[in-house]
């Protein structure tokens, strides 16, 4: 007898935890939501967080605050956002270094890129490319490429910090061309692009939508894009595949993740929020100018691509020895 009342006791609590996490969801959200977004101000990722969180933030009915946490390739900003209480309050922007690239390449990397986040939705698919500053000698592909034959070691490239995509992408490109360059790491895209814009850096692997509006300017010089076909606006400008690299030519992805255990109720609220706001005319625009291409997949369908893309750059790493030990 007391055994049935220890198992009816149970499985009332058991209900009133179920009720409770409804109630939860139903009501969230009830105040601001923070964005983690896990690089500096100025770079791809942060002008898709920002694109993003204003329509968000409409879409649930709080404002979505960006908070940027850079440094560690995105490793910082990513570490965060899973140790943050998952009740749908803290999210964040995970993108290819945060999830493949920095675990793929970093033993000591401080988070795990299945287990620790619940995927939401990939928001946007985005082209990478190869930029060099106009006073690099060099007006194409194959000029560049003999150009640093030609002189081992005397040229940079400027990545988004070790073990980020351009930080593998530029480690990539070198074992291809069978190249020289000497790696500059920054705490994000934006400051490689400062430093890339004045000449400190001699050139930048780098995702499309921050370096645009300096490739349209003829402040930066595109000498081949990441895409499977050439971009709308760099007609001239061809694709890694065109250029013999087909192992280069991988687009970026930038999506929304959540703490693990965050109430399945709330990341499907969030995911539909997210769905909406990337359908909202500004915000289309806005990526749409900057070279991005939105998206909206499911949640199932974005942590399938995530495990796809982290075994992709564990085979990249391996295959090439790349490791930040």
């Amino acid at each position: 007898m007391k055994a049935v009342l220890k198992a009816g006791a149970l499985g009332a609590l058991a209900a009133l935890g179920l009720s409770a996490t409804v109630a939860h969801a139903q009501s969230y959200p009830t105040k601001p939501i923070r964005l983690i977004v896990p690089f500096a101000a100025g770079g791809t990722t942060d002008i898709v967080g920002r694109a993003v969180s204003d329509a968000l933030g409409r879409e649930l009915g709080q404002p979505v605050v960006v908070e940027n946490r850079g440094g560690g390739g995105g490793a910082i900003g990513a570490d965060a956002l899973a140790k943050s209480a998952p009740d749908g309050y803290t999210l964040g922007i995970a993108t290819v270094s945060t999830m493949a690239t920095n675990p793929a390449t970093n033993a000591k990397n401080p988070y795990d890129p299945i287990k620790d986040f619940a995927p939401i939705t990939n928001l946007v698919n985005v082209p990478n490319v190869l930029t060099v500053n106009p006073k690099v000698p060099a007006k194409n592909l194959k000029e560049f490429v003999a150009l640093l034959k030609s002189s081992p070691g005397k040229f940079s490239y400027a990545s988004a910090g070790k073990g980020s995509i351009s930080h593998l992408d530029g480690e990539l490109f070198k074992f291809i061309t069978k190249t020289d360059m000497v790696h500059i790491p920054y705490r994000g895209s934006g400051p490689a692009l400062n430093d890339t814009l004045a000449g400190q850096v001699n050139a930048q692997f780098d995702n499309l939508p921050s370096s645009m509006p300096f490739i349209q300017s003829d402040k930066l010089r595109a000498l081949a894009v990441a895409a499977p076909k050439r971009v709308e606006g760099l007609p001239n400008v061809p694709t890694f595949a065109e250029e013999g690299m087909k192992d280069m030519n991988n687009m970026a992805w930038y999506g929304l993740v959540a703490p693990a255990g965050t109430p399945a109720a709330i990341i499907t609220k969030v995911h539909d929020a997210a769905v909406k706001a990337l359908q909202d005319p500004n915000v289309k625009k806005r990526l749409h100018d900057a070279g991005a291409y939105p998206d909206g997949n499911t949640s199932q369908q974005y942590a399938a691509q995530i495990k796809r893309e982290l075994e992709l750059r564990k085979k990249i790493a391996t295959d090439q020895n790349i490791t930040l030990e």
